[in-house]
């Protein structure tokens, strides 16, 4: 999994699991899987905090969308000339991705306990 931030040229940033699409060795299109739009939702700062200058912060509220919004699609396709630029998203970021849109956490406490579902036509009388 490759979880990047991309930065289109119409300035939306999206978190995507991305994959590069070939076509006779030449890049045709870039993958993105289950992706999400970044929505900033207005900074704030936490009062009581101690105010050191050089520590002093603005904190974001962010929230995630499906991109695209009117989409039932999980992966979409993008041309290469639609991307500024792929950067690593920051560490918080990825994690709330992770989390909140790829389930991993989820999936790996069920994996690292051995839960497995079963139905009630498996029990026995």
């Amino acid at each position: 999994m490759t979880v990047k931030l991309a930065i289109l040229k119409s300035g939306e940033n999206i978190i995507s699991d991305i994959k590069e699409g070939f076509f006779e060795e030449k890049l045709v299109c870039y993958l993105l899987e289950k992706p999400c739009s970044i929505v900033i939702n207005g900074s704030y700062r936490v009062v009581g905090e101690e105010e050191d200058e050089e520590e002093t912060k603005n904190r974001v509220s962010i929230s995630l969308k499906t991109w695209p919004s009117l989409s039932d699609q999980t992966v979409v396709e993008i041309v290469p000339d639609w991307i500024v630029t792929l950067v690593e998203p920051n560490e918080q970021l990825k994690k709330m991705y992770e989390e909140q849109v790829l389930g991993t956490e989820q999936n790996e406490i069920n994996e690292n306990v051995g839960i497995t579902e079963r139905s009630d036509s498996d029990q026995s009388d």
